[in-house]
């Protein structure tokens, strides 16, 4: 299926590339349906592209390829909508962000996908973690954010 985006153009993607968030994104919690795409100018940066509406992309990192001691906190009620079967299919995003001219990850507030079931869902964890973890590592040739 054909879908578009104002970042990447018509992008095709399968029916089992779509990524269902029961309860939404914070702050997006009517837009339900996602898909992950790869930025082809940063390997390191992946964008979680709306369906419902093409302007809509949430850019996206592994957190561990930052702070490889990073875990994502939670409780098991919260992490009863993936439907999880075991840890090992369970991938973990943080949301980027841009303060002071530098980029950030959200630490506090993690997106979690089973990728067996192609669930997700965006948790706050049950111990505190940087809302603007800096990433000075990373180029400064990121797309027009969200």
């Amino acid at each position: 299926m054909q879908i578009m985006t104002s970042r990447f153009g018509s992008v095709s993607i399968e029916a089992d590339d779509i990524l269902v968030f029961p309860n939404g994104l914070i702050g997006f919690e009517q837009h339900r349906h996602w898909v992950l795409l790869a930025d082809s100018q940063n390997e390191s940066v992946g964008w979680l592209q709306c369906l419902s509406n093409p302007q809509m992309a949430v850019p996206v990192v592994s957190p561990r390829r930052y702070v490889p001691e990073y875990q994502a906190r939670v409780s098991q009620t919260q992490l009863e909508a993936l439907q999880l079967a075991d840890e090992d299919s369970l991938y973990v995003l943080c949301v980027l962000g841009k303060h002071e001219g530098e980029f950030t990850m959200n630490l506090q507030a993690p997106v979690l996908v089973n990728l067996d079931r192609c669930l997700g869902c965006q948790v706050v964890t049950i111990d505190e973690q940087p809302l603007q973890h800096a990433l000075r590592d990373l180029p400064l040739t990121l797309r027009k954010s969200a």
